[in-house]
């Protein structure tokens, strides 16, 4: 199993990172009332433990279960927990585009744009530029006319800011890749309908609309003459954007807040796709987040599962994702305080305040490798508001690998699902041959622990042989420039991609 550095430029990263030395501050010098911790706490920890524990077995189920799924979801529409959902791209980067192309992205309160000048195989990517525009929080609950005037103003200025570095081939229109990170039921590679809104946007107007439509009518107003040629999802655009450096990218990964997976998959293994070419390869957008079959739960993950805004979705993503391993571990440690007074006789108010401990903080705990932990000292004190003893400080930090372990354990359980599931299918394909894994995300990128028990995962579960031609690569913003690429590949004037 080998682990690389993606060799793609990056185009900027807005995912965050440990948060260590921003988040510190010295402990204050109080009286410390803390009784000492360790015994009293050791059997939550130990059957902590045990509910999170990953065996090889347990694993083998996880990747089984998913290539199954995955399967059902390729049968027929609603056939498993994984939507299993069609992109309609057909046209991966080859590296022979040329051309200006842009890439907006739409996937929370900013919105992002990207230009690229590409010169084919010799000189690749010879210029990008990119910008970030925040939101309005009032456009966030307007109408779909408001909000789409306002993202087309704002690529409209961009556009009008283009450098000598970029050039426009003479009689061609700029083409964009959208990617738009919200439920869309995709029905080609430039245009999809929005199911709804979702991460606090409430637009009204768009739901069961074209979003490219949309988009389009919007730069029609203001006389932009600019098309889209491209309607990708994130993961979709992380792919490309990997694909374009090496042609055996063949899976992507985003694993951040939230996470998703992707992959290359033949048309003629896709049971639910009709009138479609019978040969040929497009990307699948799984949607594993959805994915809950054989996952070992706790009582606090089904506790913070049944106080969420969607209970009974999304099991993997709340057992994998960075938005909810902080919340997972503040729950732990909120029934260690309350039940054996783990901090002693502090006031608990704060720990009790749902997701006040990030996953960036039990990162930051992790790299503490002073003797007394005084960084998960200051943490538990600054974040939690408690206060702690060594001991404790070290059963914090044992609570935080388990989590993080199982975490990482199980994201690559649900990898080699996907790869069991093509390797099944090509016959040697996958496993004979290198076969690279794009990864995306700041939980991923910025978590060394996630992503070596990811690895030691992938590589118990494939055997020495088969690991060897695995190579997980981390790809940093692959899916801005993936977006601008998949505009290239999909581009109307195909003698770009000569």
């Amino acid at each position: 199993m080998s682990v690389t550095a993606a060799t793609s430029p990056s185009v900027g990263s807005f995912h965050p990172s440990c948060r260590r030395s921003t988040r510190l501050a010295a402990l204050p010098r109080f009286r410390m009332s803390v009784r000492s911790a360790a015994v009293s706490v050791t059997p939550l920890v130990t059957e902590l433990r045990k509910d999170c524990t990953t065996p090889l077995p347990l694993l083998r189920h996880v990747a089984d279960a998913m290539a199954a799924d995955m399967r059902a979801g390729l049968a027929v529409e609603g056939g498993s927990d994984l939507k299993m959902i069609l992109s309609y791209v057909d046209s991966l980067p080859t590296g022979n585009e040329k051309g200006l192309f842009y890439a907006l992205d739409l996937g929370g309160t900013n919105f992002r744009v990207l230009r690229v000048q590409l010169g084919g195989k010799e000189e690749r990517v010879i210029a990008t530029e990119f910008d970030q525009v925040p939101i309005p929080k009032d456009l966030m609950f307007g109408t779909s006319e408001e909000l789409f005037d306002f993202i087309a103003s704002g690529l409209a200025q961009f556009a009008q800011n283009e450098g000598n570095k970029f050039h426009l081939p003479t009689g061609t229109k700029r083409e964009i890749g959208f990617t738009f990170s919200f439920p869309v039921k995709q029905t080609a590679v430039d245009s999809g309908i929005l199911i709804k809104w979702t991460k606090g946007f409430s637009v009204s107007g768009t739901a069961g609309r074209d979003v490219v439509a949309c988009l389009n009518e919007a730069m029609e107003r203001l006389g932009l003459d600019m098309r889209v040629s491209a309607l990708v999802n994130d993961t979709v655009g992380t792919l490309a954007g990997a694909r374009y450096w090496d042609d055996d990218v063949m899976v992507a990964v985003i694993l951040g807040t939230g996470t998703n997976a992707c992959y290359v998959e033949r048309v003629d293994a896709i049971p639910k796709l009709q009138d479609h070419a019978s040969s040929g390869s497009t990307i699948i957008n799984t949607e594993w987040g959805a994915f809950s079959k054989g996952l070992p739960l706790t009582e606090f993950d089904r506790d913070m599962d049944a106080a969420s805004i969607n209970p009974g979705e999304q099991i993997f993503e709340k057992t994998i994702s960075g938005m909810y391993l902080g919340e997972i571990v503040r729950r732990v440690l909120l029934k260690m305080a309350e039940a054996d007074a783990l901090f002693g006789d502090s006031i608990l108010e704060k720990l009790s305040t749902p997701f006040v401990l990030g996953t960036p903080d039990l990162c930051a705990m992790q790299q503490d490798t002073s003797d007394d932990l005084q960084d998960v000292g200051s943490i538990l004190y600054n974040v939690a508001g408690v206060e702690s003893n060594p001991s404790a400080r070290k059963i914090v930090v044992e609570v935080c690998d388990t989590i993080v372990k199982r975490g990482g354990r199980l994201a690559g359980a649900g990898i080699v699902g996907i790869l069991q599931k093509m390797e099944e299918d090509s016959k040697g394909v996958i496993f004979g041959k290198r076969t690279v894994v794009a990864m995306d995300g700041g939980l991923y990128e910025n978590y060394p622990q996630y992503r070596t028990y990811l690895s030691e995962a992938v590589t118990e579960l494939l055997g020495d042989d088969s690991a060897k031609n695995v190579v997980i690569e981390h790809s940093k913003d692959g899916s801005g420039i993936g977006a601008a690429l998949l505009a290239a590949a999909n581009s109307k004037y195909h003698s770009h991609d000569s």
